[in-house]
């Protein structure tokens, strides 16, 4: 017998569903979809979290040397030519960055594994940026459940699919 729902589907069709949904969910906060398919959805988000929850402080913030271009008013690089050569001009300053823990690596891979890569258009609309869903888990979604021990999520049901009168549900974060 199997632990999951098959959801009369291949086994790599069923995984790609879930992991859209799933990332989906990740993303916005929400997703309408069938009732059994947001069952076997919930169960993937919830352990996401879970491992996010656990991982969220575990870091160490580390301050480096950093090599960045000089820029003048225009925000263009500075050029200097050395030997008949235009030549950008660097200067060096201090950054602090994150510098996960292995667990933590290791859990953020872990999400990897599940979650889609995900682009949106950049505030202008221009062009697309990549969004860091493992990070916005660990930055946003875990600090609001620190004190919560499981049920991250919610299923809502909003009635039955025209069409087939399939029962459809919204899944969402608590």
């Amino acid at each position: 017998m199997a632990h999951y729902r098959k959801l009369g589907r291949t086994a790599s069709q069923r995984k790609a569903m879930l992991r859209g949904l799933v990332t989906a969910l990740i993303q916005n906060g929400q997703i309408e979809t069938t009732e059994t398919r947001a069952k076997e959805t919930q169960r993937i988000a919830e352990g996401l979290i879970a491992l996010a929850v656990k991982e969220k402080d575990n870091f160490e913030t580390v301050t480096v040397d950093a090599k960045v271009p000089k820029k003048d008013k225009d925000g263009k690089r500075v050029k200097k030519v050395v030997d008949g050569k235009k030549v950008t001009e660097f200067e060096t300053i201090q950054k602090t960055i994150k510098k996960d823990s292995p667990s933590r690596l290791h859990a953020r891979r872990q999400m990897l594994k599940v979650l889609y890569g995900v682009k949106v258009p950049d505030a202008k609309g221009r062009k697309m940026v990549e969004v860091d869903l493992p990070k916005k888990l660990f930055e946003e979604i875990a600090p609001k459940y620190v004190n919560r021990n499981g049920g991250y999520t919610r299923i809502t049901k909003i009635g039955p699919r025209r069409g087939d009168a399939a029962m459809m549900v919204r899944l969402e974060l608590v």
